[in-house]
């Protein structure tokens, strides 16, 4: 396994910002003796314990001012060290007698949008242009970028202009349904995960064994109250299958939501004095992925260049037209999709098992995942009928 820096997971290990998650907890340290899910608070290099005060992370982030109301605890019951949680998180390090970090998410709706950086977008007009065949899609790549150069990074999403180019493009065979959701006025958005099913820090994420192209997603992910309000932000892995999307965009739930195909972590930050939606919007996410046949590839999203705001992305998921009662945890789209060549030429990059992905941003941490096939990690066994069950056991206690 590669070094990991644990001192970096976490900016300064949660020495200033408000650092909210979630802590799988030993009966011995339970809240009521009850083992199970815990909402944590992460603060000087220290895990403490929520319980008391919040069932689920949703319930906290639909409180009226969640930051003043995580000010006004005191005498908060100590889990134990941040570095200690991550590092048990490790799922070949991990011991359940021990507390560990998980998803910091919990019965949110988990959403994402697609194609909101030009990059993405051309990637995902290629795939379905290619129909899910990796050979041909170096051929059509260059295709496309002689043809539209930088056309599409002058176009403002459901601006006049987007009707003149698409035009222009339709003329040239390259309209596709993805360019429709990149520049027109509508966003897309679809459903990444079901509440509960994230896989957190250091966890394995999944790939069906079938797919024969597939590519890690570097993502923001937004924490949404009900009301539609931007409470924090943390990172996010959208696992993708392009061979089946491009075969056909009806098979975006099998490309997108499968066992250990949603990463998000590790932990929200909150925002306050010391960070912002503004922070948000001008971080850069980095990306890294090593695999046990010492290939490496590496990229970055600049939130600058994202083509909608995360402020209009959120209001074409949540308002007057449809509402969500636990709140929602919003991926914000992908601008690097590795194209480089792995298992020879004019095949394009795909996960191996034992691929080691690095997230990153300077404001939210470090995310870490190791790539499987979705029929080897470990079962999603706990949802919402488990959860409930918990959260009325240990309160009865």
């Amino acid at each position: 396994m590669n070094y990991i820096d644990l001192n970096r997971l976490i900016p300064e290990l949660a020495e200033t910002g408000t650092w909210i998650g979630r802590c799988m907890v030993p009966a011995q340290k339970a809240y009521n003796g009850i083992a199970g899910p815990h909402v944590v608070m992460a603060r000087k290099g220290k895990i403490y314990d929520l319980s008391a005060h919040f069932n689920s992370t949703s319930e906290l982030f639909n409180c009226k001012n969640p930051v003043s109301r995580l000010k006004a605890l005191s005498d908060l019951p100590e889990l134990g060290s941040l570095k200690d949680a991550l590092k048990n998180a490790l799922y070949f390090n991990q011991n359940p007698l021990l507390p560990y970090i998980i998803a910091p998410n919990d019965i949110q709706a988990i959403k994402a949008c697609g194609v909101t950086f030009i990059k993405s977008l051309l990637e995902r007009v290629i795939e379905e242009k290619a129909k899910g065949d990796a050979l041909v899609a170096n051929d059509i790549r260059q295709t496309i970028y002689d043809t539209l150069g930088n056309d599409l990074s002058k176009v403002t999403p459901g601006s006049p202009e987007t009707e003149k180019l698409k035009e222009e493009l339709q003329k040239k065979g390259l309209w596709s349904q993805y360019l429709e959701v990149g520049i027109g006025k509508d966003a897309e958005v679809f459903t990444k995960a079901q509440p509960l099913s994230a896989v957190g820090f250091g966890a394995e994420i999944g790939v069906l064994k079938s797919s024969k192209w597939n590519n890690p997603e570097p993502e923001i992910v937004l924490a949404v109250s009900s009301s539609g309000k931007i409470v924090g932000a943390t990172l996010g892995n959208d696992v993708n299958l392009r061979d089946y999307e491009g075969r056909s965009a009806l098979l975006l739930g099998e490309a997108k939501d499968q066992n250990g195909s949603c990463a998000i972590g590790p932990l929200f930050r909150l925002f306050d004095e010391t960070f912002s939606l503004d922070d948000v919007k001008d971080c850069d996410v980095m990306f890294s992925m090593k695999g046990k046949d010492n290939f490496a590839t590496s990229g970055s999203n600049k939130m600058k260049e994202i083509s909608r705001s995360p402020e209009n992305l959120v209001a074409q998921v949540i308002g007057k037209n449809h509402q969500y009662p636990d709140g929602l945890v919003l991926f914000l789209g992908t601008m690097f999709a590795p194209t480089e060549d792995r298992n020879g030429k004019g095949l394009g990059f795909t996960h191996k098992k034992g691929d080691q992905v690095n997230i990153s941003s300077s404001h939210l941490g470090t995310l870490i995942n190791w790539v499987n096939t979705c029929d080897q990690i470990p079962k999603w066994e706990f949802g919402i009928g488990a959860f409930t069950n918990y959260i009325v056991k240990r309160n009865l206690k």
